[in-house]
């Protein structure tokens, strides 16, 4: 809700200014041209999701997926051990924590959701401290392939959609190392503070 405060605040902003500074032709062309980019950036961005939609549907076909699921159960468990004595939590956290590895936060987003449901249960209303790692975790995601990043990229005219990936790979280890690190002091301060 407040984000549609936001961009209406600046829409309303951008129009007066056009007025008072007699160049709302301009502001006019320039939403148009935005509107028109935004329809192509969606439309290339489009056959990129769908290749890699594609990609992970053979890589569960074949089993890699489920191999990679496997490989992330033991930091899993460690990470979220109630969540991962459910085996259908676990499968769904697997499958998010795979999905966000290769840069697929539309595949990942269902699996987070279905984890999150099942994880809520019993919480009474409050997150538990291993809802709110799992939260930390999806926000965070470390990613081996940016590939809705490379798809914009591409889609913008970039030479070499994956040559950030270095960059990518320290940024996300830094983000969840630190999300991580939050997460868990803080849920020791909140429980101490709970237990007073």
């Amino acid at each position: 809700m407040a984000m549609a405060w936001i961009w209406t605040g600046m829409v309303a902003a951008s129009v007066l200014y056009g007025i008072c500074s007699g160049t709302i032709g301009a502001v006019g062309d320039a939403a148009l041209e935005g509107a028109a980019a935004a329809v192509e950036l969606c439309l290339r961005m489009a056959g990129v999701l769908c290749l890699w939609s594609g990609v992970m549907s053979i890589m569960k076909a074949s089993g890699l997926m489920d191999g990679l699921s496997r490989l992330f159960r033991p930091l899993l468990g460690r990470l979220l051990p109630r969540a991962c004595r459910d085996p259908e939590t676990l499968a769904a956290l697997s499958g998010n924590v795979s999905a966000n590895l290769l840069g697929l936060g539309n595949a990942a987003t269902p699996l987070g959701i279905r984890a999150a449901r099942r994880m809520a249960e019993g919480c009474g209303g409050t997150a538990s401290n291993e809802l709110c790692t799992l939260v930390v975790l999806n926000t965070a995601s470390v990613q081996l392939l940016p590939t809705t990043v490379a798809g914009v990229r591409a889609a913008l005219g970039a030479e070499s959609a994956f040559d950030i990936l270095p960059a990518v790979w320290m940024a996300s280890a830094l983000s969840v190392a630190a999300g991580l690190l939050a997460a868990k002091l803080l849920g020791r301060l909140w429980t101490r503070r709970e237990g007073r």
